[in-house]
């Protein structure tokens, strides 16, 4: 595509520019961006993205990986527990940063590091590698990267390998990174042709002093303004912002007008009162830096302009994550630790309450009658036997999701000790289990118990095949809402509870497509 010079403004640097132009004249360059999902994704990250921006309009194809096993690696900054959970946070919001600035997502492949990482191949390559790579090689290439610890881990020194073979394992030409990767690149660079494998071309962006503070990074908490921070919150961030009349050295605020507002829309507006002289757009970047230097712009009017800016582009990020799933994955990728469970004290009352499946009264359901809500376009009301004399009245959301023949006369796992609760106008006696998508547009369907099982048999998670379900679930204990926040479908589509099985005595319970999906 066109002319290459178009893929490397003056402020990237490359490793490896012959081989570059060579294949520029072959075909479209492939190229990948990889981010380790530790911490929550902040306003830095729209740098990068418009970087990505500017390579699709290259035409170049582009990978996103989310380096999940990496995040762990890396000193567990994500633990293992919470890792699937925090990968799924990360590729919803990159997605949304992309969306918000333009980006079509259909040109892009994002990819897992697990999905590949844990292969035999590349296992063997792992080991291939570690008996090559010296330890001193290693711990330098990880030093700007790995977080520096007193008793550092074997895990930081297998960091750079991985990177190095992820270039192999994702089929690519070339990889993109902040110039804090250099070291990594180098060491790929090195260490790859040993195994047989091509060398990679490495491009570089500078590292942007961060929008509120000195490097844009996850770990310093207050000064970061996240993807989903309200706008009190931004206005109140930016505020503090370093950003000096006439200084345009490490001036965060002027960096991120010219690594991201800049390239989104080739101009910049300026608000300011008439009595300031009003609005005033600028279409070269060098114009309003040289008008801050001279303090024709002042650092106030540059924070609101920039405030303003910004706003518009978080808006759509912040509406997609308003919506009750995506904000249970925020909480459960990232619990808050002042929630945290208190320590126990000594008095009897406090005794934590035993939240486990086996309170839930779950059986097998057989769908007798499905009809429309008379007073509800989205509801249906069903007629389901879970085994006792009369059939429960359940009414459920899933016009829109399931049709009605595909429900009728099916079995299906019906939650049956929450408290009765009227829908529009109609009791319902119990809630039928579902699972659902996590992306757009949403999916849904129903659990499915095991062929042949009959209507009443008891649904268990494994391990809890014992114990008494609760009588009635008390609305105010939380109890199911509390054990759903870890139901999850796996990736052969079992539904689970905590990475263990529902079950009933004829085996598994689980769902026709929805890997990774949530349940409820």
């Amino acid at each position: 595509g066109g002319d290459p010079s178009g893929l490397a403004p003056p402020a990237q640097e490359v490793l490896g520019q012959e081989k570059l132009m060579s294949i520029l004249k072959e075909r479209e360059l492939r190229i990948y961006w990889g981010t380790a999902t530790t911490g929550k994704p902040h306003v830095a990250y729209f740098v990068p993205m418009s970087k990505i921006a500017d390579f699709l309009k290259a035409g170049c194809e582009v990978t996103i990986l989310f380096a999940d096993l990496h995040a762990y690696l890396d000193n567990m900054k994500a633990p293992w527990e919470l890792l699937e959970l925090r990968t799924r946070y990360y590729e919803t919001v990159i997605k949304a940063v992309l969306e918000s600035i333009g980006v079509p997502l259909e040109k892009l492949k994002f990819v897992r590091g697990t999905d590949y990482q844990l292969s035999r191949e590349y296992t063997l390559d792992v080991y291939r590698l570690s008996s090559m790579v010296t330890q001193h090689d290693a711990k330098k290439a990880g030093a700007e990267v790995v977080k520096e610890v007193e008793h550092p881990l074997l895990s930081g020194l297998l960091y750079p390998s991985l990177q190095a073979l992820d270039e192999e394992y994702l089929k690519v030409d070339a990889q993109f990174g902040g110039v804090d990767q250099r070291k990594i690149f180098t060491f790929a660079e090195k260490y790859l042709p040993s195994l047989g494998y091509a060398k990679r071309i490495h491009l570089m962006n500078p590292m942007v002093p961060g929008l509120t503070g000195s490097k844009m990074s996850s770990s310093e908490e207050d000064s970061k303004i996240d993807l989903l921070d309200r706008k009190e919150d931004v206005k109140k961030k930016l505020k503090k912002a370093f950003c000096e009349p006439g200084n345009v050295e490490n001036n965060g605020v002027l960096s991120f007008i010219k690594h991201v507002l800049f390239p989104l829309k080739s101009e910049f507006v300026v608000l300011r009162e008439e009595k300031w002289g009003g609005n005033k757009t600028y279409t070269a970047y060098e114009a309003l830096e040289k008008d801050f230097a001279e303090q024709v712009v002042h650092p106030g009017d540059l924070k609101n302009s920039v405030e303003v800016a910004l706003n518009k582009l978080l808006d759509p990020i912040r509406e997609k994550f308003n919506s009750p799933e995506l904000k249970k994955l925020t909480n459960a990728a990232y619990p808050d630790p002042s929630k945290a469970k208190p320590a126990e004290k000594g008095t009897k009352n406090s005794e934590p309450e035993n939240v486990v499946p086996s309170r839930l009264d779950i059986r097998v359901g057989k769908v007798i009658s499905v009809e429309k809500h008379p007073d509800a376009d989205s509801l249906y009301v069903e007629k389901i036997d879970v085994g006792e004399p009369e059939p429960r009245t359940v009414v459920s959301g899933l016009v829109q999701f399931v049709p009605k023949e595909q429900l009728q006369d099916r079995l299906v796992v019906l939650l049956c000790n929450l408290k009765p609760q009227k829908m529009r106008g109609v009791e319902s006696q119990g809630m039928v289990l579902c699972a659902s998508s996590l992306g757009e547009p949403r999916l849904v369907e129903p659990l499915d118990p095991p062929a042949g099982c009959c209507a009443g048999e008891r649904v268990y998670v494994e391990g809890y095949e014992g114990g008494q379900p609760d009588e009635e679930l008390k609305p105010k204990k939380k109890v199911f809402e509390k054990l759903q926040a870890d139901f999850r479908v796996s990736e052969d589509c079992v539904a689970q509870w905590k990475q263990r099985n529902f079950l009933t005595k004829l085996g598994r319970v689980s769902c026709k497509s929805l890997k990774g999906g949530s349940i409820s």
